[in-house]
């Protein structure tokens, strides 16, 4: 049409030169643009360039063309038509004219890159350049466009037009753009997309397979391949990698038709070439390529039902790549990691997990030979895909706790592969892969999993101090974590991988050391664990073949554990060099490192002495610690001791005994600790002496030395234990120190009172003094036993209650402070005013300490507490007898303290609320308020949060506070429930903080309040709704959550296995344990107590009122929500609280339950309702009458809930047990089950059946006579039953109803336990495995005790065996589970991805027919008109048909719908790729004519009586399909403008089809005939 067009034109126009003339002038348009195109290559065709047309295509290119496209830039679609129309109109003048035009417009194109017009003009002329005269110029050009296009920035039509003109131009710019790739880095941001461009666009000349350009062949350049191996594995875009794909499939589809031998790979011979070809091996070449491309290609599709049929076929691209003959690579082996790349990378985690699962499971199955790059590959990629937490996760159906799937192929990939090493490559490996673990700050479930695959490799000699420094630097990653479990844990196993790693030789016992002090000892390296006595044992044997230590090796002899160890006491004792006169205190680190080593030497030669008859441990601890102790002997004695080595020395014995204690199983009767304290308690008199000459003697003068004072008292604390252990006798050492020690330190404070000049030194003593008596409170109240050493208590604690509250520190003046020196880490030092730094933390321990003090002594004088101030006459103790100031000025202090240091004000708070409530009411909830609030300001900080929530919930939540609120019911009553209200909540947020308020309040409610007869349970009733939300408490967890709680399940259930169990207390923060003491607490009551009573009726009520709401709520109710959750809860603890129902109370909420039955209910609420039914109607028969009524409700009414009753019903044999005259109830229960046989419902009917059955063998059991007329129908009935049959699964479901659980196995009474209620019904009903709580779990939470008379905790084993596979609704047979275990399938399924011969193009400014030519699709000459379509989703599913068939156009009514979300759902993009017209209903008869007088066939898809068969019909190759409207069909006035009709043959009733479906029918028809056509062209 185009060329008809053409000559049309320069027919009428004789003269050329004038018609070009003419479209130049006048306005610059795209159709003049075009038309001046279309005839300029008409021209060009005809031969016609020389003489005066030459000369007139030069001014047309220089006086138009030229500036034309430049006009254009930037511009619209219209203007993008203008500029290519321009483009190709340049390229016939550039040939009419000749090539100095060329040349011309080239040289000054260059000049203006990198814009859009010099890009198309460039691409337009490239391909007129000569070859010999212009070779300068092109290389110019060909390495100007490459440099542009690996910019990374470059206009698209640099990939589109430039690049492929350049492919088409001389061999010199085909060579210089080679050289110019080849030399280039990497593109931009290094990614491989740049270069893949140019290398896609040059593709038909790289990889050529006919006439080559001399040595230009791709397939021998080493960073080609790695170019499309990099955008086959990394590349982030989806065209970048159909690129690498397309370069891939050219590059083998040139070597088969070549057919020679080609090579490119490393430069050394040891691996296999990147690429390589043989003809000998071609087929196998060929089946390793085409499987390769295949699963690439499938990997785009991203989805995994489609993805994980074709990884068998990845395991035989491994079978192809190994040589079975002498067992090395046949291909590169990052080719294989290209595919593992991809699957890492990809969005879809569980697309990267079965990578990961398939990697790791490679040598299981295979011994793959060494490969650097493999390991390189585990090292990178892999390490960064098992980074991602998800990948840990429980397989469906594994129990709760159990190991991960991918921790345990990790485990096994990780002891494979290193055993496969060579031992040169080992030490290296093990020591990257460390290395790469500290390069990143991991979460906390990788880094355990990996630690333990490090950890189970077998014991060699593979790290040296390099490789414990990385484990130390794995260690401080660990530390990030707020899981403290799985922190301990991943600690333990790096330990383990130290000691089965690390070559001894190579590292000094100094080395070892450090590395074990990276380690946390109270979260993982406790004396007396498992993991502890290995690490003694690896000494043992190791203890000769370290390295020289530089601390005890002087003399040249080899070094031992032992001498090591004696050589380090003695230098931690020594006094250091540079002490000075006012010297800082030293740091803890070498105390603690020097106390471990002790240990750990001594605890190493018990293990000898198990083995050889060798000396006591106590001597082997004397020797250690002989310097120490000698040093500590003459503390008392020796006043010139140096104060550093006064400092280590206590810091020394303090890490001593601090570690010694043995956790776990051997902590009783330790001979070591018992020794160690032994050796201490010698020199206690002298180090008592010690600490009271300087706690009292005014030797603590600087700011510095408060330190000191807190490591003295900590000495002294520690000692007073220990002497109460040991039996505390009167005049012993520490005794006799107590007295002095508290006289002088209320001297101290009393003359500070007096003194009106405050110096540095006297402000120091005050705090020191005042620590001091606060450390003896807390001795006294922590062992009572102390209490006599106390003598004249009297007048010191009148002096301490009458000290001013919250009185500060003053600074001292300035020119009184001293200078300190603080030595800094480069040996250097610097002056600091000492009263000038950190006075405000001075000022909050003074204050924090005069508050224990305060809170002591209201304890003491509690009774002493008036009521209100003006009971009090005489004020001998002021902050005991006036509460209110001594309460207001708690609340002062609390916005003066910091976090760390407020709680024992919340114990004064304690003592003194309970006693003001009654008269100071307002300020009470004054102080709950503040309170609350500092608490909720405190909740991200884990330190301090826990110790004070629970001084504060021991505070508010006091047993006499409730009480006396809940018997004024004021303002305090309300304030405490909105208090317990935003705990719940918080709770949601922060799991564990209602843990401690349930635990608070059941214990106290449980415990008898002194001087209250009736106990403090008198409270509980007032405050049921705290147990009630306890019972139903739990959130339903994000995924990442209940991983970790997964995790942390499984660390537990290692046992002693893992020492971070036996070292970490469980906190019991978990949901479940606020559940667990709720039912412990209410198993406790006794129901003929009658407080316990009325509180289990009113918690009984308020559940049901609790499940109502659950039931009317609006909130998503569906498996295993919050809300089948709540519900779930609800009846297991009316289970629980059954006990306690009596037939009075069960008259009043009887029909709850019975309504209950009838609610849309998850399957295991049904269980419990029908269960407590059965329960409620077994001990009361006098409700039967009630449950007979359930029956009389209208079918419609209650639909299948009447299944409830009929389950109930079928365990007959156990509501009958108490009914003496039987017969009656058989009787109606046959009446029933009978009625509901008859149901329309099949379930009803199954229910009803099996009701039946029962109730009739009950009746024969019982040899019930009057019910023998019945016997031919209820037999009947039941053989009907067992026999039935049909194409239905009728007879499947009978027999899976009578086997389920629930009928066959369980026993209502039998199993009527905590392990039934709480673990094994919810297991076997589908209820997610966070709601299973196990028997163990109670017997663990120990803070409430259990019901020792209770013997219903553990259920019967026939039920507990029974798993849910047992009675699941699913049909045997083939599941995918079995497919997945094929070897490899026969076929898979893949999405046709269309290949084109060039460059592939997503430049979406490209017009249709050029976007569909760059991906070699092909058009036909088929309109399909959808004007009279309406929905959207007709058209969407149009338009998707359309472009996969190729039509030429579709034809809609309106262009607005492509913008329809429906529309587009079905379209998915393909209004992209497809011309689409809007041709309004009303202008359809005009666009038929139209297309008429073009030449087409206007086919209408309307069943009319002369229409044809569309099996009969052919259709013209010019067909347009006319679709009618989805309700109304063609309108008559259009069927008359049709050619033809064509209708579907049809077999059923249904009169049409879905418009969609027909026109999908027609267009399929269309196109397989024309595919007809064209298979038979040929013949």
């Amino acid at each position: 049409m185009e060329r008809v067009l053409a000559d049309a034109l320069l027919t009428q126009s004789p003269e050329p030169c004038t018609l070009l003339g003419a479209l130049c002038g006048g306005e610059a348009s795209a159709e003049r643009a075009e038309t001046l195109r279309l005839v300029l290559q008409r021209l060009e065709e005809r031969g016609a360039g020389a003489g005066a047309l030459a000369k007139a295509a030069h001014e047309v290119a220089k006086g138009h063309l030229v500036p034309l496209m430049h006009a254009s830039q930037g511009g619209g679609p219209a203007r993008l038509r203008v500029l290519r129309a321009a483009s190709a109109a340049l390229r016939s003048c550039a040939r009419l004219a000749g090539p100095e035009l060329a040349v011309t417009l080239a040289e000054e194109a260059l000049r203006e890159l990198p814009s859009a017009p010099a890009v198309e003009l460039l691409a337009a002329v490239a391909p007129c350049l000569r070859a010999p005269e212009d070779a300068p110029l092109l290389r110019r050009l060909a390495r100007a466009s490459v440099e542009l296009a690996l910019a990374g920035d470059a206009p698209s039509a640099v990939g589109a037009r430039l690049l492929p003109a350049l492919a088409q131009s001389a061999e010199p710019a085909l060579r210089a753009a080679w050289e110019a790739l080849s030399y280039a880095g990497p593109g931009a941001e290094g990614s491989p997309g740049p270069e893949l461009l140019v290398l896609s666009a040059l593709a038909e000349k790289l990889l050529p397979n006919h006439e080559r350009h001399g040595d230009l062949d791709a397939r021998l350049c080493g960073r080609f391949w790695r170019t499309v191996q990099s955008g086959l594995g990394r590349a982030q875009d989806a065209l970048t990698r159909k690129r690498a794909r397309y370069l891939l499939q050219r590059a083998v589809q040139v070597s088969t038709e070549l057919a020679v031998d080609c090579s490119c790979g490393p430069q050394d011979t040891k691996g296999p070439s990147l690429f390589w070809w043989s003809e000998k091996k071609k087929d196998e070449l060929l089946k390793f390529w085409e499987n390769y491309i295949l699963i690439m290609e499938v990997l785009e599709g991203n989805q995994i039902h489609v993805i994980k049929p074709v990884l068998p076929k990845l395991n035989s691209l491994f079978e192809y790549a190994v040589s079975e003959e002498n067992g090395c690579w046949l291909f590169h082996p990052s080719w294989h990691m290209c595919i593992y790349k991809r699957m890492f990378e990809g969005e879809n985690k569980i697309l990267a997990k079965e990578g990961v699962i398939h990697f790791l499971e490679l040598y299981e199955v295979k011994s793959l030979p060494y490969s650097p790059e493999l390991s390189e590959f585990i090292t990178g990629p892999l390490m960064d895909a098992l980074s991602e937490s998800c990948l840990y996760s429980r397989s469906p159906g594994q129990p709760l706790g159990s190991d991960s799937p991918l921790g345990l192929k990790l485990q096994k990939f990780l002891v494979t592969y290193t055993s496969l090493l060579p031992e040169e490559t080992k030490s290296h490996f093990l020591l990257k892969f460390i290395q790469r673990m500290a390069d990143r700050h991991w979460c906390a479930v990788p880094v355990l999993f990996l630690s333990r695959a490090l950890a189970s490799i077998p014991s060699c000699k593979a790290l040296g101090g390099e490789g414990l420094l990385a484990l130390r630097d794995v260690l401080q990653c660990t530390m990030i974590t707020h899981q403290v479990l799985l922190r301990g844990a991943a600690q333990c196993y790096l330990l383990q991988t130290a000691m089965h790693l690390v070559d001894v030789e190579k590292v000094s016992l100094s080395d070892i050391s450090a590395f074990l002090m990276s380690l946390r000892q109270e979260e993982s390296l406790g004396r007396g664990t498992v993991l502890w006595t290995e690490l003694c044992d690896w000494l043992r044997v190791n203890e000769r073949y370290f390295k020289q230590s530089s601390i005890g090796g002087s003399d040249g002899c080899e070094a031992s554990l032992n001498a090591y160890v004696k050589n380090l006491v003695q230098e931690f004792v020594k006094s250091p060099g540079w002490e000075k006169e006012r010297s800082f205190m030293p740091d803890w680190l070498e105390a603690r490192l020097t106390a471990l080593m002790v240990l750990l030497a001594v605890d190493m030669e018990g293990e000898k002495t198990k083995f050889r008859e060798k000396q006591r441990t106590q001597n082997v601890l004397r020797i250690f610690l002989d310097p120490l102790l000698d040093a500590l002997g003459k503390l008392g004695t020796n006043a010139y001791m140096p104060l550093l080595r006064t400092d280590r020395c206590l810091q020394l014995l303090v890490r001593l005994l601090h570690s010694c204690v043995p956790r776990g199983s051997c902590a009783q009767d330790d001979e070591v600790s018992t020794a160690l304290q032994a050796s201490i308690m010698s020199a206690a008199e002298s180090v008592s002496q010690f600490v009271l000459r300087r706690l009292t003697m005014n030797e603590l003068q600087d700011v510095a030395d408060l330190d000191r004072c807190q490591l003295y008292l900590t000495v002294l604390a520690e000692l007073m234990s220990l002497q109460v252990k040991l039996g505390w006798k009167a005049g012993n050492p520490i005794s006799r120190v107590i007295s002095p020690l508290k006289n002088a330190c209320v001297r101290h404070l009393q003359e500070a009172e007096d003194r009106q000049e405050l110096t540095l030194s006297l402000q120091v003593q005050r705090a020191v003094s005042m620590a001091t008596l606060a450390v003896l409170c807390e001795a006294v109240d922590q062992h009572p036993v102390l209490q006599p050493d106390f003598p004249n208590a009297e007048p010191v604690d009148r002096f301490l209650l009458a000290l001013p509250l919250n009185h500060m520190l003053q600074k001292p003046r300035l020119e009184e402070q001293s200078i300190s020196v603080c030595p800094l880490e480069n040996g250097s030092v610097f002056e600091e005013s000492s009263s000038s730094k950190g006075w405000g933390k001075i000022v909050a321990q003074y204050l924090h300490h005069q508050w224990i003090c305060l809170s002591f002594l209201l304890r003491k004088h509690h009774p002493l507490i008036p009521a209100t101030e003006r009971d009090v006459l005489e004020c001998f103790l002021p902050a005991v007898e006036m509460p209110v100031q001594t309460l207001q000025s708690a609340l002062e202090v609390l916005t003066v303290l910091p976090a760390s240091r407020i709680l024992p004000v919340f114990r004064c708070m304690e003592v003194l609320v309970p006693k003001l409530l009654p008269s100071e009411e307002m300020l009470c909830i004054e102080s709950f308020d503040v309170a609350w609030k500092l608490i909720s300001s405190l909740s991200n900080t884990q330190l301090t949060f826990w110790p004070n929530l629970k001084a504060f919930v021991h505070f508010v939540f006091d047993h006499e506070i409730l009480t006396i609120a809940a018997k004024l019911k004021s303002q305090t009553y309300f304030k405490i429930k909105e208090i317990m209200c935003k705990m719940i909540e918080m709770s949601s947020m922060k799991s564990g903080v209602f843990n401690i308020l349930i635990r608070h309040c059941c214990q106290s409610w449980l415990a008898a309040a002194p001087g209250v007869p009736q106990g403090s349970f008198s409270s509980a009733k007032d405050y049921s709704e705290l147990v009630l939300e306890a019972c139903v408490f739990g959130a339903v967890f994000r995924r990442d959550q209940r991983l970790i709680q997964d995790v942390q399940t499984f660390i537990e259930n290692l046992g002693q296995g893992c020492a971070a169990n036996s070292i970490i207390e469980n906190t019991k923060r978990e949901d479940y344990y606020v559940r667990i003491c709720a039912i412990k607490f209410l198993c406790l009551l006794d129901s003929s107590d009658v407080s316990h009573k009325l509180f289990l009726e009113d918690l009984t009520i308020k559940l049901l009122d609790k499940d109502e709401s659950a039931s009317r709520s609006r909130i998503r109710y569906h498996e295993n929500s919050l809300q089948h959750r709540v519900k779930n809860r609800v009846w297991q603890t009316l289970l629980v609280l059954f006990p306690a129902f009596d037939q009075n109370f069960l008259h009043g909420i009887i029909d709850k339950v019975f309504h209950a039955g009838f609610t849309n209910n998850q399957a295991s609420i049904k269980y419990f309702i029908e269960w407590l039914i059965i329960l409620i109607l077994h001990k009361f028969p006098e409700f039967l009458p009630k449950f007979w009524a359930c029956f009389s409700y209208g079918e419609e009414k209650i639909k299948t809930s009447i299944c409830t009753f009929l389950s109930v019903l079928s365990h007959l044999d156990i509501i009958v047990q108490n009914i003496p005259e039987k017969k009656q109830v058989l009787k109606q229960a046959l009446t029933v089950a009978l009625q509901w046989c008859l149901s329309h419902n099949f379930s009803v009917r199954l229910y009803a059946l099996v009701a039946l059955k029962k109730a009739w063998h009950l009746c024969k059991a019982l040899q019930f006579e009057e019910c023998g007329a019945w016997t031919t129908v209820i037999e009947c009935s039941l053989s009907q039953a067992e026999s039935m049959h049909g194409a239905g699964n009728a007879r499947k479901n009978w027999q899976r109803i009578q086997d389920h659980f629930f009928f066959s196995t369980f026993h209502p009474l039998k199993d009527y336990c905590l392990e039934t209620i709480f673990y094994t019904l919810p297991r076997l009903s589908g209820v997610t495995e966070e709601e299973w709580i196990a028997l163990d779990k109670f017997a663990n939470f120990t803070d409430i005790p259990s019901n020792a008379g209770s013997q219903w905790y553990l259920s019967r084993a026939a039920l507990g065996e029974l798993s849910p596979g047992d009675w699941s609704q699913q049909d045997p047979g083939s599941t995918l589970g079995e497919a997945d275990s094929q070897s490899e399938w026969a076929d898979v399924q893949k999405k046709i991805i269309p290949w084109g011969q060039s460059a592939l193009e997503s430049d979406l400014e490209l017009a249709f027919q050029d976007r569909a030519a760059k991906l070699g699709k092909s058009i036909s000459r088929l309109i399909v008109v959808a004007s009279l379509i309406d929905k959207p989703t007709n058209l969407g599913g149009l338009c998707r048909t359309c472009e996969v068939f190729g039509a030429a156009v579709l034809v809609v009514g309106s262009l607005q719908c492509v913008s329809d979300r429906q529309f587009q759902h079905l379209s998915v993009s393909a209004e992209q790729w497809l011309p689409l017209v809007e041709v309004r209903p009303s202008q359809l008869m005009d666009y038929l004519q139209q297309k008429k007088a073009e030449g087409y066939t206007v086919i209408g898809v309307e069943q009319t009586a002369q229409s044809s068969d569309l099996a009969q019909y052919r259709f013209p190759e010019k067909s347009l399909l006319l679709l009618g409207n989805e309700r109304e069909g063609i309108p008559a006035n259009l069927i008359q403008r049709l050619d033809v009709c064509v209708e579907i043959p049809q077999q059923g009733i249904i009169r049409s089809l879905n418009v969609h479906v027909s026109g999908a029918l027609l267009i399929w028809e269309y196109t397989r005939q024309q595919l007809l056509r064209c298979t038979e062209l040929p013949s």
